[in-house]
């Protein structure tokens, strides 16, 4: 079963590397721009680091010396200067809190929220120093962000399993997030409508996604490249998985994932905070009281909003 669903995803992954190749020209350094080869969607590239077979070292200094620091330069700016104009066309959306308010989330899951809230404002700010830290002159300043990035990282792990468990069924897709992802949340107009979603829409979905099974792959690259004696291949062969690569491939790799994974997630942390803090005036105090308006709650959450409505009227009978 495992060699059949390594051979599945082997595929899968190679055919896709080869339609992007063919759709995205992009010369690569040290002998591949005669051949138009997109490095990332190199098909011989995921062969490589599927199959452990040739070492992929030219492709990790190419992305390091080419890709990265424009990558997360551009990704940075870009979605900040997005919510800007977002904030200055639109603008953010208001909604009455005077009025009946619900609890929503425990004092166990906003502790836990926080400790992951804290993690990702060091982690985040301090990858980025870390990417620019021969721009910033390195030295103790770069350091240190890389401290305070490895704690940031600690604090995150402390909350994955916890909000994990108690948020996996809530966050399970719906056929209320494909309604929502058509309208764009409803945060492209003005005016003040029911938005079809439950407890969490969609956007909040796939943030969540993103940061439990993407921040445990980035958890296990970090902690190859901070704690480079570690033997992977022993590790591997706990797992059922039989390779005998250097020690120096598995850090390129890791290198690769965490940078590329890293891009990700900087980039849907950045829209979690605009949302939470300026795009819905209010919404941060559901973290902090654990109560959402009933204002708030029938325009964004509607289906929630209904479905506990159900609720009440059910246990008043």
């Amino acid at each position: 079963m495992k060699k059949l669903i390594a051979y599945l995803l082997g595929t899968a992954l190679v055919r896709a590397g080869e339609q992007i190749s063919n759709k995205v020209p992009l010369a690569m350094s040290d002998g591949g721009a005669s051949r138009g080869e997109n490095p990332l969607a190199s098909s011989q590239m995921l062969q490589n680091i599927l199959q452990y077979k040739d070492g992929f070292g030219e492709q990790f200094v190419h992305f390091q010396t080419e890709w990265f620091q424009p990558l997360f330069m551009y990704i940075g700016i870009g979605v900040l200067v997005v919510f800007l104009l977002h904030y200055l066309i639109i603008g953010p959306k208001r909604f009455s809190h005077e009025g009946r308010k619900f609890y929503i989330f425990s004092l166990f899951m906003r502790i836990i929220h926080w400790i992951a809230a804290i993690g990702f404002v060091l982690i985040v700010p301090t990858g980025f120093m870390m990417v620019f830290g021969d721009a910033l002159g390195g030295g103790a300043l770069v350091r240190n962000a890389r401290y305070l990035h490895s704690i940031g990282t600690v604090l995150f792990a402390i909350s994955l399993v916890p909000m994990f468990l108690a948020w996996f069924i809530p966050m399970l897709p719906t056929l209320d997030d494909i309604k929502w992802l058509f309208i764009a949340g409803g945060y492209l107009s003005k005016k003040k409508r029911e938005i079809p979603a439950g407890k969490f829409n969609a956007g909040q979905k796939m943030w969540f996604w993103l940061a439990m099974l993407g921040g445990l792959v980035m958890i296990a690259t970090g902690a190859l490249m901070y704690f480079q004696t570690v033997d992977v291949n022993q590790l591997l062969q706990y797992v059922g998985i039989t390779a005998d690569k250097d020690q120096i491939e598995y850090l390129r790799l890791s290198a690769i994932v965490h940078n590329f994974l890293g891009m990700a997630i900087a980039a849907l942390f950045i829209t979690h905070v605009y949302m939470a803090v300026f795009a819905i005036k209010g919404a941060l105090d559901s973290m902090i009281s654990g109560n959402k308006s009933e204002d708030e709650l029938k325009h964004l959450h509607s289906s929630y909003y209904k479905k506990l409505i159900k609720q009440e009227e059910k246990s008043s009978q």
